[in-house]
């Protein structure tokens, strides 16, 4: 039976904010890793997304930090969104409680961030760029952080954030509390979790069978990559009377710069995220999207992550992509929350291999459309790389870390990542930045700026 927040050990101020944000009961993953984080345990919690991750962290450490006091718990995030997005889900829960938090992210002012750290701050959520900067020049001190929360771990590693990761847990006290949350589990976040957490780790881990939401209505159509606009405008015209918000998946900045200009272009109303944006156009665009005033979110994968739109009825994969458990955190942002939605893949014939890992991984039935809407299996052409789209084609050897859209070092198109001599290019093209000596010193190796 499942139990009700006061039971989970709440107080009477969290539960009072809960009811006020209409939180009847916990999902799942707050049922049970909630009890394990108010006994000081360390946790490694796996659900998928759009399930309450948040508030399964989120509320425990409310309950166990002090207002007024120093820095107390450290949220890290992959992107500016998730970060913000998490700031303000525990903003809501901790309304009575007197804890004031602050989000720390590249692309907003740094003075901004430091107004707000003089003010007094019990909770920091940040992204790891960002937050070295903070540490190094002493505006933000982890000596009394107690609680520790790796926040999207897959897609943090996923985006080469290991080692500032390592550095920022270098500063916190060992005598901490560590939770690690993650949409998947792969083999590296279990080797990060031995490593930097404690030895009787607990393990919260739903659904880890079936990755796929049973909410969702899943369907794919193979078509040529030319008809694939058409089909799209096609997809969007004929679910409008839902009034539902959509959001489309493209596989570059590039393409999802194109397609939105498209889809203005044939009367939609469309705006786009990516990674090339300012933090200024893409507030702008999610404020717009979030609104309503805007019907069609064009995103790529990095920028999407910390959406949580409870409007979201329609997530369409322009591209697919080359991962599977990507598949997964992209629909995972319709049917929020135990909501419904639907899910359509365009698949290119050149994609279809790639497509068919994806049918592999989920119980749940994937319709394919070709048949009910009486469109044939185009033929097999030769692969192509849709201007970088196909991205992993050298390998690990050599030569710094590449850029990762042009300029200098490797980046996509040559080898994924070419781990080597020279240290990390820098993640928007400029090269590498060294951190040898001066207050950017760390350890004589060279970073990226953190631009997500």
């Amino acid at each position: 039976m499942t139990k009700t927040f006061e039971e989970l050990g709440l107080s009477a101020e969290l539960t009072r904010a809960l009811r006020e944000n209409k939180f009847d009961a916990p999902f799942p993953i707050q049922e049970a890793a909630i009890p394990l984080i108010l006994q000081g345990k360390d946790v490694v919690g796996q659900a998928h997304t759009g399930t309450g991750k948040t508030a399964a962290f989120g509320l425990p450490i409310l309950s166990r930090i002090k207002p007024d006091g120093p820095v107390q718990a450290l949220i890290l995030a992959p992107t500016r969104e998730l970060a913000v997005q998490v700031t303000s889900e525990i903003s809501r829960f901790a309304k009575y409680t007197g804890i004031r938090m602050v989000s720390i992210y590249g692309g907003q002012s740094i003075n901004v961030q430091l107004d707000k750290l003089r003010r007094g701050v019990q909770i920091v959520v940040a992204t790891p760029g960002r937050l070295i900067d903070h540490i190094k020049q002493g505006s933000i001190v982890l000596d009394y952080v107690k609680f520790v929360v790796l926040d999207e771990a897959d897609r943090m590693l996923d985006m080469g954030f290991i080692d500032d990761i390592k550095f920022i847990l270098f500063y916190v006290n060992e005598d901490r509390q560590t939770c690690l949350f993650s949409a998947t589990m792969p083999p590296e976040i279990l080797r990060l979790a031995e490593e930097y957490m404690k030895d009787d780790i607990e393990e919260v881990r739903l659904n880890e069978e079936e990755v796929a939401l049973d909410t969702i209505d899943q369907s794919y159509l193979v078509v040529e990559e030319r008809e694939k606009i058409r089909h799209l405008t096609n997809f969007i015209k004929q679910n409008q009377n839902e009034k539902a918000q959509t959001i489309v998946f493209a596989a570059t900045k590039q393409r999802a710069d194109r397609l939105s200009y498209k889809l203005r272009q044939d009367g939609f109303r469309a705006v786009t995220i990516h990674g090339d944006l300012t933090q200024k156009q893409r507030d702008n665009s999610m404020f717009k999207f979030r609104k309503g005033t805007e019907d069609i979110l064009v995103a790529t994968d990095i920028a999407a992550r910390g959406i949580d739109v409870p409007a979201v009825g329609h997530v369409i994969n322009y591209d697919v992509p080359d991962d599977p458990n990507v598949y997964f955190h992209r629909i995972g942002r319709t049917a929020r929350a135990g909501g419904v939605g639907k899910a359509i893949s365009l698949v290119s014939q050149d994609r279809v291999a790639d497509f068919e890992r994806i049918l592999a991984l989920t119980k749940l039935p994937i319709r394919k459309l070709n048949d009910e809407l009486g469109i044939a299996v185009p033929v097999a052409t030769q692969r192509h790389s849709y201007g970088g789209y196909r991205r992993h084609s050298g390998g690990y050897g050599g030569g710094g870390y590449g850029s990762r859209s042009g300029g200098s070092g490797r980046g996509y198109g040559g080898s994924r990542r070419s781990y080597g001599g020279g240290g990390y290019g820098n993640r928007r093209g400029s090269g590498g930045r060294s951190y040898g000596g001066g207050r950017r010193s760390y350890g004589g190796q060279s970073r990226g700026n953190n631009y997500y």
